[in-house]
């Protein structure tokens, strides 16, 4: 996110991109190239709060497309991702293919995907693992130079 020449390198190859898009925490990236500024987003629920740093809109979903810029929420909803770019690209019939040939029918064991149905055991197991990440992000954005 600090990284100037990353940042720079975004900003020239989306000035001409159809599609300007990211997975889990690459949001931050475009939020830091100025992609996000008054655009629904999403990224990994962990990180969601920060979103309006970066200038972005929280959207609570898996995928969010708000004109030309697609986000995705935390890595396995880049899949859904994937196949809904594929499905706008190429046609439903393509992205189906592609689904029925990676075999891509979830079935999660337990319902705790998500803060909103994890148990509050499993929740206060996993949640101060990202204490240290979201404040390393609030530092890493209140230093970018064009928020």
């Amino acid at each position: 996110m600090g990284d100037q020449e990353t940042i720079e390198f975004v900003r020239r190859q989306s000035s001409t991109a159809k599609y300007v898009t990211s997975v889990c925490t690459g949001a931050f990236i475009l939020g830091a190239a100025g992609f996000l500024k008054g655009r629904r987003a999403t990224t990994h629920w962990a990180f969601t709060e920060l979103l309006p740093l970066v200038g972005a809109i929280h959207q609570k979903a898996r995928i969010v497309k708000d004109g030309n810029v697609i986000t995705a929420g935390g890595v396995t909803s880049g899949i859904d991702f994937g196949l809904s770019v594929v499905a706008e690209i190429a046609g439903e019939t393509v992205a189906q293919a592609i689904q029925l040939g990676i075999e891509y029918d979830p079935d999660p064991p337990f319902d705790s995907s998500h803060p909103d149905c994890a148990p509050d055991p499993v929740k206060a197991a996993v949640f101060p693992r990202y204490e240290k990440a979201r404040l390393a992000f609030r530092e890493g954005i209140a230093r970018l130079p064009t928020v």
